[in-house]
């Protein structure tokens, strides 16, 4: 039986992520491994730091640091690195579609699970998963979801919950608790949608938060599981 009636995403690290093929040659000048599989696990580990440090929506200083450590940057070079990490990961670069998330958001569709995406982004993340064929909103190369709230269209960010609202109206019916949310982030994606009443799920596939008193999946795919898909 289905534990959720909806789900609703992230779209950062949980659907794309920042380019690898930009960030690898940019870091691989100061001495950074350049592969994907690099930048990826690069990316949660950041997460992590970023969550540990309890930091917001508009810092990354934790997150840009970690990132190049991760990445394999000599402690030497890494305020430079850290630097130019930061110059150069701008929203629009937030465009690399995750492969694994990719199929387990079109298979919920197929299924007709009830889905839908809630952003921090900057007025473009609608766009970025229409393009990079992700998902959109009816008809596309991508999954068909109900929904895509961009923080800067709406004028509210996560954790603040109202940022759910305008999503949570295409999904009448659903009882908020068996809305899941599913996101990287413990201080935006965790503190936000249980301020919503939502139940959230973070994207955890390194295993970086053992400790964590919320539910964690390794891949999306586990929500087909979870919604008897």
């Amino acid at each position: 039986m289905s534990r959720f009636d909806a789900i609703l995403f992230d779209a950062g690290g949980i659907l794309v992520l920042p380019d690898p093929t930009v960030l690898g040659p940019l870091l691989a000048y100061y001495g950074g491994d350049a592969s994907i599989d690099a930048h990826r696990r690069a990316h949660y580990a950041a997460m992590a730091a970023k969550s540990l440090a309890g930091s917001g929506e508009t810092v990354w200083d934790e997150y840009d640091v970690a990132y190049v450590r991760a990445v394999g940057v000599a402690d030497d070079d890494v305020p430079t690195a850290a630097m130019v990490l930061s110059r150069t990961r701008n929203a629009h670069l937030w465009r690399w579609p995750i492969p694994e998330s990719v199929a387990a958001l079109r298979a919920l569709a197929a299924a007709d699970v009830p889905i839908g995406v809630v952003s921090n982004a900057s007025g473009q993340i609608e766009e970025v998963l229409r393009r990079s064929g992700v998902c959109q909103t009816g008809d596309g190369d991508g999954a068909c979801v109900r929904v895509v709230i961009d923080s800067h269209v709406v004028g509210i960010a996560k954790p603040d919950p109202a940022i759910f609202e305008p999503a949570i109206v295409h999904f009448d019916g659903a009882a908020r608790a068996r809305i899941a949310y599913v996101g990287d982030s413990i201080t935006m994606d965790v503190v936000g949608a249980r301020a919503a009443g939502l139940h959230p799920i973070l994207l955890d596939p390194y295993g970086d938060h053992p400790e964590a008193d919320f539910e964690r999946i390794a891949t999306l795919g586990e929500l087909l599981v979870m919604v008897g898909a």
